[in-house]
């Protein structure tokens, strides 16, 4: 499984694909130079259970930290998983 970012004006993405296929996507909006708000996650029927979303979360945070940049996780997975995870929640605004 390979997660790519994509950034496209205020908006950005971690995108999951494997073999070309794309297995999910969690999307932000950019809101500062210092702050993103994560606000969708979607995973393909076919990747469910394989845990896609969490991948996707931790390459946004990776680029978080590294950009030192908050994260406010509107999307209902992405708040639940801020809640769950303690190694992630460095980030969250």
């Amino acid at each position: 499984m390979e997660v790519l970012l994509k950034v496209s004006g205020a908006k950005g993405s971690a995108v999951a694909q494997e073999n070309d296929r794309r297995a999910g996507t969690m999307s932000y909006s950019i809101a500062g130079p210092n702050l993103i708000i994560i606000d969708h996650t979607e995973v393909e029927p076919a990747y469910n259970g394989r845990g896609i979303g969490k991948q996707m979360l931790y390459k946004i945070v990776e680029m978080a930290r590294e950009k030192s940049i908050k994260i406010i996780p509107l999307c209902p997975f992405a708040a639940k998983m801020f809640e769950k995870l303690d190694d992630i929640r460095d980030v969250l605004k």
